[in-house]
């Protein structure tokens, strides 16, 4: 396929996917996808996209509960991010996250999909609190990297990029990609996938700022543990998950302009 011309975009994978932390549930979610979305839309107007996405969910689920309808939508484009759930848990097996998305990335390929993912950044440099887990990222990303070689699915090094762990580009829980960390990303698979007009504008740095005092910092890191470290780990302890009752917010191939429940052709088509 020449490069850049994608008209039937599909979207797997967990909250990043869905969109959270750019928009919220009442106005709606953006995301790296959505503007992934326009993107493509601006080089291919005929453009259809599908974002299967679900907050919450590890590799495993979105295996097991994405994977099926993204092939019967046959997607020309896919793009799959997920695991950092499954870092966030005690029990984490890189090796078997990492297996979750090569047969991911092994189904789509297999049915002519392009598949783009991406690495991820430095936790530790993210959430201070976190760098306990640093080489579960590094570790992840390593088999993410090699999984994504043998089935010729492009990758994303947003995990490389310094600019990538900048606290402008997170929301405010620190787990979540802020509408200009969103932006990053797009730009950053735009890239990956060489779309006509993407460059590696997206690696540079911001501003500087001015750096918090010792006392300032250790304060937002009490702040935020209060917010966000304890209504999740009590929801852990509960058993429960973010993204439990929800379910995919586009789950049919549209154009980017319509809504889900304005869709006239939501069916599949056979490959092109």
């Amino acid at each position: 396929m020449p490069k850049g011309e994608y008209l039937r975009y599909v979207a797997l994978g967990d909250s990043q996917t869905e969109g959270l932390g750019d928009g919220d549930d009442a106005v709606g979610l953006r995301g790296f996808a959505d503007r992934l979305a326009e993107h493509l839309a601006a080089v291919n107007p005929g453009l259809r996209y599908a974002n299967l996405a679900v907050r919450g969910r590890v590799a495993g689920q979105v295996r097991t509960e994405q994977l099926g309808p993204a092939l019967a939508l046959c997607p020309d484009l896919a793009t799959v991010v997920t695991g950092v759930n499954d870092l966030l848990r005690p029990r984490f097996d890189a090796a078997e996250v990492a297996g979750h998305l090569e047969e991911i990335f092994a189904a789509l390929t297999a049915a002519g999909s392009h598949v783009v993912t991406l690495t991820f950044p430095d936790v530790g440099k993210i959430v201070p609190l976190a760098r306990p887990i640093r080489s579960r990222v590094f570790d992840l990303n390593t088999r993410i990297r090699a999984a994504a070689a043998r089935h010729g699915v492009a990758v994303a090094e947003t995990g490389l990029q310094a600019v990538a762990t900048d606290p402008r580009l997170w929301s405010a829980d620190r787990l979540h990609a802020s509408p200009l960390g969103h932006e990053r990303i797009a730009a950053a698979v735009a890239q990956a996938i060489h779309l006509p007009g993407s460059d590696d504008a997206w690696t540079l740095p911001l501003p500087p700022q001015r750096v918090p005092t010792g006392r300032q910092a250790a304060g937002a890191e009490l702040r935020w543990a209060a917010a966000f470290l304890g209504p999740w780990l009590g929801r852990r302890l509960r058993g429960q998950s973010s993204g439990d009752g929800r379910t995919a917010k586009r789950p049919q191939l549209l154009p980017l302009s319509a809504t889900p429940d304005s869709a006239a052709d939501t069916g599949p088509r056979e490959p092109s």
